[in-house]
């Protein structure tokens, strides 16, 4: 069992992404957004201009090493969801072309320099060549076509066995290979039930086009439903012998299922 966690001194820029598309939706089916508020917003947008270079850490909170750059951060400045970026809200003053550069710069970087020729993936950091799960997020965040033949393959990298180089196991996908670097914690790495739920969604978005991933994103969720404890909870991680580990219960994991099973009927049901 792991015990510990350095992500509080880690500089992880991810969330900003996040709340960039919240308030593009709030500011769309909700309340029209302050001219305060965006003030706040735009001084943020600014200072990720500024920062997005620097040394960080992904949102999976990898206690190792420091990377260059790490995958997930495609949502920084709206990179993966570009809305926000592209103005503010009717008649308040901005910075869109810098914004609109900078998300070019970071996207175009990602494409050649997140992609690994030899291990036909999108790896974990520039010049490596260890995958990470967090790679299962470009479709679903829009970063890239779900059918994109760099992302099928991918796929295809993630979906093979660890002892292969790949994240998942009996059906169930580890955020990354501890093997492949050190990560600083003791103890054993349990599977990341969140990036389970993004495996099944990524493939159903794939399978939209191929019946045989959307099969495979059907099985993988029907199994995952049988790691839930007797109220269809989750933990964090489930253990080698299926017992749950860390947080417990996560939100995280939560909304991934939510987001997967809606996809995947809907998906589901197109195809019929």
């Amino acid at each position: 069992m792991r015990v510990g966690n350095n992500a509080y001194k880690q500089l992880q820029l991810d969330i900003y992404g996040e709340l960039m598309d919240s308030v593009y939706l709030f500011n769309k089916y909700g309340t029209p957004i302050s001219y305060d508020l965006w003030i706040h917003l735009r001084r943020l947008l600014n200072w990720l201009c500024e920062n997005w270079h620097r040394e960080r850490r992904g949102h999976l909170g990898d206690p190792g090493r420091a990377a260059p750059f790490r995958l997930f951060e495609d949502d920084v400045l709206g990179g993966a969801r570009p809305r926000p970026a592209r103005r503010g809200p009717a008649g308040v003053p901005g910075r869109p072309e810098r914004w609109m550069r900078e998300r070019d710069v970071m996207y175009e970087e990602i494409m050649t320099r997140g992609w690994s020729p030899r291990r036909q993936a999108f790896v974990q950091q520039y010049g490596g060549e260890a995958i990470d799960a967090s790679a299962l997020l470009m479709p679903l965040v829009f970063f890239v076509s779900p059918v994109d033949p760099k992302m099928l393959r991918t796929l295809d990298a993630i979906l093979r066995p660890p002892r292969e180089g790949g994240l998942l196991s009996d059906s169930l996908v580890y955020r990354y290979s501890t093997k492949d670097f050190a990560d600083g914690l003791t103890g054993n790495e349990g599977t990341f039930n969140m990036c389970t739920f993004w495996l099944v969604e990524a493939l159903t978005r794939a399978g939209r086009t191929d019946r045989r991933r959307l099969e495979e994103a059907r099985l993988i969720f029907e199994r995952m439903l049988g790691y839930a404890n007797h109220v269809g909870l989750y933990a964090e991680q489930t253990g080698g012998t299926g017992e749950a580990l860390g947080n417990y219960p996560q939100a995280f994991t939560h909304l991934a299922l939510i987001s997967a099973a809606f996809n995947l009927d809907r998906t589901l049901n197109e195809a019929r």
